[in-house]
């Protein structure tokens, strides 16, 4: 199924890189988009999204880090990471969304087994994750910046995020009323709860894309349309534009029981990258929804409506595709897809300068 692939070299500066004693930037990245020569990119454990910019044929250099807090109200602070799960460009703004997801503690090897069984038994909800925001871009020199607010009157673009708070916001407090969701949203990510993995934007349109929950084996996208609501507070809110007046519509789709991971269009289609919902290394598959990008009604689609394109290469314990995005066609008009790895294995990081480099896949569409 899969064509030719190859590697596209990433390489970021290595204090950025190193966010604390044991923790590095390309450790753990979740998401990625292309906007001509330039890659923005967004770690789980930061309050940043970062820029490299193409150098030379698939060679990205010249990190910039982009503190969000510059440009966003963070509702809980700007020590507290938003673990931005989906990026995406379009109308002259750079869209993000955090996971929406509640997370539980993780057991360590150097921990007694009284701690380690405590620490499964604690929960948490981190503010920063629920955020779904655009800022503007700018162009400045060779590459675009992020902006708070550019331009004037008709043309003026603004930062604004969805109205909410530290403990939620408008679609998680639909959500929590919602048949289908409302028994996850007290569940961990990692626990099949609600976990938002993907984002696309186009036509009008947000569609984000669901690692959990997954039903019964099926998948959920969600579609969102927004209304500007106070330019001075740099909010904006959700149309009804779902059945029974929800502020999004639902798409369940059948991927084998594999939950969202990324998306991005192409064209009116929507590629969904997916993987397993809980900690698992795989599979991991490339679907094609046709049409999917411009769905006139809520949807339920069988796996024989969708298209593998894609199966993906995974490690034990590393080498988890995350994030991914279209790429510009080339000379001979063939498609291509970048995809991105959390947990990337050394061989992933290696250097012959020592530098704080990272290998990613470029894969080719049929």
């Amino acid at each position: 199924m899969n064509k030719t692939s190859h590697p596209v070299s990433l390489k970021f500066d290595p204090d950025l890189d190193r966010l604390d004693k044991d923790k590095h930037l390309r450790d753990g990245l979740s998401a990625v988009v292309l906007a001509g020569d330039t890659l923005w990119l967004a770690g789980d454990e930061t309050t940043r999204v970062e820029r490299l910019s193409r150098v030379e044929k698939d060679v990205y250099d010249q990190h910039v880090a982009f503190p969000l807090g510059d440009y966003l109200t963070l509702p809980a602070g700007e020590e507290e990471e938003a673990d931005i799960e989906g990026l995406d460009v379009a109308d002259g703004y750079l869209w993000l969304v955090g996971s929406h997801s509640l997370k539980r503690s993780n057991p360590k090897p150097n921990k007694p087994v009284a701690e380690n069984r405590k620490r499964l038994s604690s929960v948490e909800s981190d503010g920063n994750r629920f955020l779904l925001a655009r800022i503007p871009l700018d162009k400045h020199g060779p590459a675009r910046v992020l902006v708070r607010e550019v331009g004037e009157q008709h043309e003026r673009r603004a930062a604004g995020q969805l109205q909410g708070d530290a403990e939620g916001n408008e679609l998680t407090a639909a959500l929590a009323k919602d048949k289908h969701f409302e028994n996850f949203l007290a569940i961990p990510g990692k626990d099949n709860g609600l976990d938002i993995e993907g984002l696309a934007v186009g036509e009008g349109r947000i569609f984000l894309g669901l690692r959990g929950p997954v039903l019964r084996g099926w998948t959920t996208l969600l579609e969102l349309a927004v209304r500007e609501e106070d330019e001075l507070q740099f909010t904006f809110g959700l149309e009804e534009i779902g059945s029974n007046g929800h502020p999004y519509r639902k798409h369940f789709l059948d991927l084998g029981g594999l939950g969202v991971r990324d998306l991005c269009l192409d064209g009116n289609d929507l590629l969904i990258l997916a993987g397993p919902t809980m900690d698992l290394d795989g599979p991991v598959t490339v679907f094609r929804w046709p049409g999917g990008g411009t769905p006139e009604e809520e949807s339920l689609l069988f796996g024989e409506s969708l298209e593998k394109v894609i199966d993906v290469p995974y490690g034990k314990g590393n080498d988890h595709a995350e994030g991914m995005t279209l790429l510009p066609a080339d000379e001979k008009g063939r498609r291509s897809v970048l995809i991105l790895y959390d947990a990337p294995s050394e061989e992933r990081k290696k250097s012959e300068k020592g530098e704080a480099a990272l290998r990613a896949d470029v894969f080719e569409l049929p």
